[in-house]
């Protein structure tokens, strides 16, 4: 495919001087860019699930947890008793 740019002088000229502007060069740009954008796509689709799936609970919340059952349990006990 040939593709024709309009791009500014200055611009023209830094992209010349860093050997930006051959065939080759471009194509690696491109595909770079391609890449990032699926990377980046599947990035979001991640995190949307992520966000809408539950976290795992940490080890300590659920030591909190265990403890508010055992209380409840306790207590539940003694009422029980009396």
């Amino acid at each position: 495919m040939d593709i024709t740019l309009q791009l500014p002088d200055q611009l023209v000229r830094e992209a010349q001087a860093a050997g930006l502007l051959t065939s080759e060069k471009l194509v690696e740009l491109i595909q770079t860019e391609v890449n990032r954008y699926h990377h980046r796509r599947t990035l979001l689709v991640n995190m949307q699930h992520l966000e809408r799936s539950e976290l795992p609970v940490a080890s300590d919340e659920i030591e909190v947890e265990i403890q508010v059952l055992r209380q409840e349990r306790a207590a539940n006990r003694s009422t029980e008793q009396e």
